[in-house]
């Protein structure tokens, strides 16, 4: 269903029945990790113009894991981690 790399790769499956007997499938909550509890890879200063997607590719290779820097860095609004240049994040290793 997810791609490999996706966030939501290793999170298990549940079922709900409906009243009229359907099966509904989905995939359970995911919980943010804890960043600073996360392994420290490195760190990147944020210069300007940078996007996340753009740092993502930058760092870790691929712009599809910005997801990692906002876990990394303790960010639910993606957004946040950019506003400033020369902000430091943090790049944490991957979690299985």
């Amino acid at each position: 269903m997810f791609n490999q790399t996706s966030r939501y790769v290793n999170l298990d499956n549940a079922t709900f029945v409906l009243p009229d007997g359907r099966i509904v499938t989905y995939k359970r909550r995911r919980f943010l990790p804890q960043g600073t509890a996360m392994p420290l890879l490195g760190q990147v200063t944020v210069a300007q113009g940078d996007r996340l997607d753009l740092l993502a590719a930058r760092v870790l290779g691929d712009p599809e894991q910005f997801w990692r820097l906002c876990d990394a860095n303790d960010a639910t609004k993606p957004d946040d981690l950019i506003e400033e240049p020369g902000a430091v994040l943090r790049i944490a290793l991957p979690q299985g």
